[in-house]
């Protein structure tokens, strides 16, 4: 899918809205492919002082497991677009992530929302940032309740535990 940029390039101050859907239910995390549903993408790209900056944001479902409590869950995510486009990338080996080359006079937007969405994700899928995880003895889910184990005192204060004992 491609954005069309000539009426911009050499216009400083004009605007190219976009939106667009992105399929990327191929997308592979892990074990699972969280993102079953269209990646909905809408924003603007502005020719600032002959540099054009692209921004927006990108909206989806993702659907996965927990990597604290292993439930499954979806939730509604959305993610920023800040992004500069050039017409030819000055050394490819230190640039920079948010910095997509044009081709010919269009962006290429699948790719960009891919490497968006890529770049946004959390390094762990939790269904909610204060999930508790399982107890490491029983195997309960800690976002139900407490479970019954009794803590196995640490053993560093074995010599302190004798004294209270007597």
């Amino acid at each position: 899918m491609r954005l069309g940029l000539a009426q911009i390039m050499d216009r400083p101050g004009a605007v190219v809205p976009f939106s667009c859907s992105v399929d990327l239910s191929d997308l592979q995390y892990g074990a699972s492919h969280p993102v079953t549903e269209p990646v909905e993408a809408s924003g603007t790209v502005r020719n600032t002082a002959g540099v054009l900056v692209m921004s927006g944001s990108i909206k989806t479902c993702l659907h996965g497991v927990c990597d604290r409590c292993a439930a499954e869950f979806s939730r509604e995510v959305e993610y920023p677009i800040q992004a500069v486009l050039v017409e030819e990338l000055a050394n490819e080996e230190n640039e920079d992530e948010w910095v997509f080359p044009l081709e010919g006079e269009s962006a290429d937007l699948q790719d960009i929302v891919r490497t968006v969405f890529v770049l946004n994700m959390e390094s762990k899928l939790l269904r909610k940032p204060d999930c508790k995880g399982l107890c490491c003895q029983c195997g309960k889910n800690l976002n139900d309740g407490p479970c019954s184990c009794q803590k196995e005192p640490d053993p560093r204060f074995a010599a302190l535990r004798q004294l209270l004992n007597k």
